[in-house]
């Protein structure tokens, strides 16, 4: 068996990303896509291209869905999506905001099918080794964690500059960072904001966003997200035994490239994976009613949770 494929948008983490993931993907068709661009849609390779979103959604034979529409749009389409009886698999940041994605698992739940947040780093395995090695004792307990995600881009005529859109770096690279928090503290289930720090653009966006935390009164986390600054992904995390950090390769958006770990001192090296494939196949598994990992809807709650406690905090 197969599950059929159908994408909502096809920019370029759809083109780039996630249609040659689904094309290598074991059980798991690019079946059709939709977009502003019927053009553009058929670069992807579909099975069918379809005119209009909807046209997608009342398509039979699509069996999930995947959106990579703008922030502002998803509660809109992963809503119909389900509605339409799809399964969804959607790009972070699921939604704007708690409420949107609460609203998003509670469509879900009635319509019986799976929404999935497509955090794809979590599928790879450096990451869960690095997760792993903290659940485990590998470092002691768990004291610090210290991310970053930055980078430079003019992003002109970009939905992450405009804040009607859902724009600004905490929702576009500060998910990231939470997820981590979330991961490694299972559930980060009490933060406390300490230092907050933001830089608005002229748009009206967060274009630099430092926080620094406390989580479950015991661990202290900051994490620097930035469309201002030199290109940097880091990950350190500090324990009373011990430290791991990423090395060679992006912390956050290792792709395609061989990339390490360094527990305690020693180097753990990584073979080449597509994190996109992994996310693939795992959702196509559990959509076939297989075993598969999946980002959990608690995860993706508490990190908007987060992200809203950030975003509001005085």
């Amino acid at each position: 068996m197969s599950v059929n494929w159908g994408f909502l948008g096809a920019g370029f983490v759809a083109s780039r990303g996630l249609a040659p993931a689904v094309h290598l993907s074991g059980g798991a068709t690019l079946y059709a896509v939709a977009s502003r661009d019927q053009a553009r849609s058929a670069t992807l390779e579909p099975q069918r291209v379809h005119a209009s979103y909807d046209d997608l959604l009342a398509d039979e034979r699509v069996d999930a869905v995947y959106i990579s529409l703008s922030n502002v749009q998803h509660l809109e389409w992963v809503t119909k999506a389900l509605d339409a009886g799809k399964h969804v698999l959607c790009e972070k940041p699921l939604g704007l905001n708690t409420s949107e994605s609460q609203a998003m698992f509670d469509c879900a739940s009635r319509n019986g099918r799976l929404l999935v947040e497509a955090v794809w780093n979590r599928w790879h395995p450096r990451y869960q080794r690095l997760i792993d090695v903290v659940a485990t004792g590998g470092i002691g307990d768990l004291e610090h964690i210290e991310t970053a995600f930055t980078f430079t881009s003019e992003m002109s005529d970009n939905y992450r500059l405009n804040p009607s859109m859902g724009g600004g770096a905490l929702l576009d690279v500060g998910c990231y960072q939470a997820h981590l928090w979330v991961a490694l503290t299972g559930g980060a289930k009490d933060l406390e904001i300490c230092e907050l720090s933001r830089l608005i653009g002229p748009t009206g966006v967060d274009l630099t966003t430092d926080v620094s935390v406390r989580i479950d009164d015991s661990v202290t986390a900051r994490s620097v997200s930035s469309f201002d600054m030199p290109s940097q992904q880091q990950i350190v995390v500090r324990g009373s035994g011990g430290q791991v950090s990423t090395e060679a390769g992006e912390s956050f958006t290792t792709w395609n490239e061989e990339c390490s770990l360094r527990v305690n001192g020693l180097l753990e090296e990584f073979a080449t994976t597509n994190a996109f494939v992994e996310m693939v196949e795992n959702v196509s598994r559990v959509i076939e009613g297989e075993v598969g990992w999946l980002v959990s809807p608690e995860d993706s709650i508490r990190v908007a949770q987060i992200l809203d406690a950030i975003a509001n905090h005085a």
